[in-house]
């Protein structure tokens, strides 16, 4: 499964604090859909994911009812990314 989509950086202080960007709520409703057949605990689904031209391996969090695509920080210094930006995304589900 791959889904393309457009959002905007947040910050959210989890165990780590990360910059994430929340995945639109058709795309997150399609990934519950699969969510059984990906996940290796606690909902959080691999993916392949896309900014600019930089790919990273991550894993989708599960929040609200979305899901949650944390940016590294390697990813934030290659695209000079911060909270707020508008960014596109590309994942892939592994």
């Amino acid at each position: 499964m791959i889904i393309e989509f457009e959002g905007t950086i947040i910050y959210w202080r989890g165990p780590a604090p990360f910059l994430f960007c929340t995945i639109p709520e058709a795309p997150s409703r399609a990934l519950k859909t699969i969510s059984s057949m990906v996940t290796y605990g606690w909902g959080v689904i691999p993916v392949r994911a896309q900014i600019g031209k930089t790919e990273w391996k991550t894993s989708l969090f599960p929040k609200d009812g979305r899901y949650l695509v944390p940016i590294r920080m390697s990813v934030q210094k290659s695209e000079h990314l911060d909270v707020g930006d508008h960014v596109a995304i590309r994942i892939e589900v592994c």
